[in-house]
């Protein structure tokens, strides 16, 4: 059944790309009988856009398995489709054993590997084109599989980010030619091999582009340029506070049907994961119960921290630390909390910034970057486990599928245990000499944020990027959480029931304890999660704070590349 499923996907997919690319562009290949070749071997590609192994894969006649971004495969959805088409997950910072052996397995199979050597998309002085020097991978993974590398140059793949690029009838123009094999020289050593195939390849590179300018008669425009320019974008600010929005860089309603799209998705995968949990009969009177001892609390009672010793020694022992949770669940692996710290020279005097991610974060590598750029500042970096995620995700459910379901006291005590976990870090930082902190959250990872601004109060910023300020349209509203809904009504929950706990667990529905004007709002300007009519409200509610827009939606990188750009401007 697997491999009819999977045999169903492949077709489709190579369909569509064909009969999309078909559409939209008029394709040169040249020497396309070299990536036609029988038995096993690594294509390695330029790589200029994100088109290029949709319309690469569009014309080679035999099926190729490209490593993909790790980030992709986390999300429940994309993840499924990318596995259905053969492709598999590589991390691009570090050498991973595990994509190692699946291309070499792969390879022994007769099958074609899709590989891009830069490691990125790449346009310019950083292109393998122009001589930039190549990653060390595809040479040493070819050697070790015994097969030859092909050559792929692909030109013009960069203008489908403009949109004019999709517009019937014009049909963008695309070049591709494909080099002789490069033999992985298996009469030599492992360095020397290596260094021969990467001396060939880089050679077979240069000649191939110039081959395809000279052919075709390329312009300068025709060349790689960064997405950004075949975007066009405006040169106006690159932050917009309230008030001052940033321009998109594409068109206002094309940027808002892929925001949308990509929320809806990623909705319906939240709601598919959501439909493996349901509630029973008791689970009325349980919250009752549970929202009874709650209205007896406040924020600072219910989240309230206890010093631990033994926290504080673990700190200065290695790049990350585990303990055990103050809150005790169901499940032994959420029971273990765990912080990633990245340091600076500075020593742990220097400010730190707490880093919490998104609900179902598809990847933490992106967060290790930011990490890496809070160093250059002068920042140590913490990424923090949340409940239910990464290390502390139960054997058999997808990372964060537990946090947010239609049990909603496991939802609030999952925030509860965020909170004090954090506030656990924080105070074992405090003895171990540092005094100022940052937050930075996003989504999930923004709500708890926004309840610790209510309990604690020396922060430097405090970043909430599409955070969850409303709960009552979270749990009653949101697209994200109609499945939730349907249970809640079915064991007779209220909306009443429910709004007895927002005193511990809205931000909205509270003041912050630390200064409002350290807070940054970030609103996704066609976000349906965290709307931007509920951010505009917390931002004039907790008076003094700052609210920035960004044109994209719930899910998406700009906003924290854009949130870190506004962070500098104010002086962190």
């Amino acid at each position: 059944m697997r491999k009819f499923f999977h045999s169903i996907a492949n077709r489709a997919a190579s369909m569509s790309m064909k009969l999309l690319f078909g559409y939209a562009a008029q394709i040169h290949v040249l020497r396309l009988e070299n990536a036609d070749r029988k038995g096993a071997f690594l294509l390695a590609s330029n790589h200029i856009s994100h088109f290029d192994p949709l319309i690469i894969s569009s014309v080679v006649r035999r099926k190729i398995d490209w490593m993909a971004m790790a980030e992709f495969f986390p999300t429940p959805l994309l993840g499924h489709f990318l596995r259905a088409v053969d492709a598999f997950p590589a991390d691009r910072h570090r050498a991973d054993r595990k994509t190692i052996r699946t291309a070499i397995e792969r390879l022994k199979q007769g099958r074609i590997v899709g590989v891009f050597p830069e490691g990125g998309i790449r346009d310019g002085a950083r292109s393998l084109l122009e001589g930039a020097l190549l990653r060390p991978g595809a040479s040493t993974l070819a050697h070790m599989a015994s097969v030859p590398i092909v050559p792929c140059v692909i030109i013009g793949s960069d203008r489908f980010y403009s949109k004019k690029s999709w517009r019937p009838v014009r049909r963008t123009q695309v070049w591709i030619t494909f080099g002789n094999a490069i033999s992985h020289s298996p009469d030599l050593e492992k360095s020397a091999a290596r260094e021969r195939i990467e001396q060939e390849l880089a050679t077979a590179f240069t000649i191939l582009y110039n081959e395809l300018r000279e052919k075709f008669s390329l312009t300068s425009d025709d060349l790689p340029h960064p997405p950004r320019e075949r975007m066009r974008v405006v040169g106006t600010p690159r932050c917009g506070v309230r008030g001052r929005r940033s321009a998109p860089t594409l068109p206002l309603t094309l940027r808002r049907f892929a925001a949308t799209g990509m929320d809806s998705l990623m909705c319906a995968s939240m709601n598919i994961l959501q439909s493996r949990h349901r509630l029973h009969g008791r689970s009325r009177d349980e919250m009752e119960r549970y929202v009874v001892e709650c209205e007896k609390l406040t924020a600072h009672e219910y989240y309230a921290v206890r010093h631990d010793v033994d926290l504080v020694s673990r700190i200065g022992n290695g790049a990350s630390v585990t303990w055990r949770s103050p809150i005790e669940t169901d499940f032994p692996a959420n029971n273990i909390a765990r912080a990633d710290f990245f340091p600076c020279p500075r020593g742990w005097h220097a400010p730190t910034v707490l880093m919490l991610h998104a609900l179902m974060s598809a990847s933490h590598i992106g967060y290790r970057r930011w990490a890496t750029r809070f160093n250059e500042l002068g920042w140590n970096a913490c990424f923090v486990h949340l409940p239910y995620h990464y290390s502390r995700v139960p054997r058999g459910y997808w990372n964060g599928e537990l946090a947010i379901t239609a049990d909603l006291i496991r939802n609030a005590e999952g925030l509860r245990q965020g909170v004090i976990e954090v506030r656990q870090l924080i105070a074992a930082l405090r003895r171990r000499g540092c005094s100022d902190f940052g937050l930075l959250g996003t989504s999930y990872g923004g709500w708890i944020g926004a309840l610790l601004a209510m309990v604690e109060r020396d922060f430097r910023f405090v970043a909430l990027m599409a955070p969850i300020v409303n709960v009552e349209h979270a749990v009653w509203e949101s697209p994200a959480t109609a499945f939730m809904r349907r249970e809640l009504r079915r064991e007779k929950i209220e909306p009443s029931l429910v709004a007895r706990h927002f005193h511990l667990s809205s931000p909205m529905h509270n003041e912050p304890l630390c200064n409002a004007e350290r807070v940054l709002f970030v609103a996704g300007e066609f976000d349906s999660i965290a709307r931007p009519a509920d951010l505009e409200k917390i931002h004039e509610k907790w008076r003094g704070s700052e609210l920035l827009h960004v044109p994209q939606g719930h899910f998406g990188y700009r906003m924290l590349r854009e949130t870190m750009a506004r962070l500098k401007e104010r002086g962190l």
